[in-house]
């Protein structure tokens, strides 16, 4: 979807929200663990887009920008918590986290959530990012790589080994 700055962007652009805002929110929330904190870096991402269709720039591939965009969110709130504390799931799912999107689907039924997460956060990066952008943001290789910036081959590489080392780590919870 391509957004350029005229009359119509903001019909554009509330079509994009209603595409991509559920799944970015997934997206982010896998990455940050905290439910209210991922959907302010959703509303972020989506503002960083309106500011730049606003400054008369051009949005080629809307999907991309979006998660590049949350994606360099998410670093910078990495780098804001350099001392990350450590969070249990039962504590998270008390406070509200959920990792079921608007559109009901739960990724967590067939493993406890909480094993989920475990596995998830267990695998390297950039594997992780990867395995979550294809599996849990459905995302294709190439959609990927333009969020990245890398070449497909590279993303589809990274894509078979996260899922070895999911294999490897999945065999702990068999």
């Amino acid at each position: 979807m391509t957004i350029e700055p005229t009359d119509a962007a903001a019909d554009q652009f509330a079509e994009a929200f209603e595409l991509y805002a559920d799944a970015l929110f997934r997206h982010i929330a896998f990455r940050c663990f905290d439910r209210e904190r991922a959907k302010e870096l959703m509303q972020d991402a989506f503002m960083k887009a309106w500011d730049y269709v606003a400054a008369g720039k051009t949005i080629d591939h809307m999907q991309a920008f979006l998660y590049k965009t949350a994606n360099n969110l998410i670093i910078d709130e990495a780098r804001k918590q350099k001392n990350r504390k450590t969070v249990s799931f039962e504590d998270m799912q008390e406070e509200g986290f959920d990792i079921a999107g608007e559109d009901g689907r739960d990724v967590g039924t067939l493993m406890d959530a909480k094993q989920v997460c475990a596995v998830i956060s267990k695998i390297d990066e950039p594997y992780r990012t990867t395995i979550i952008m294809r599996f849990i943001d459905e995302l294709q290789p190439k959609e990927i790589a333009e969020v990245l910036g890398e070449k497909v081959n590279v993303v589809s590489v990274r894509i078979h080994r996260g899922l070895k080392m999911l294999q490897g780590l999945l065999t702990q919870y068999g």
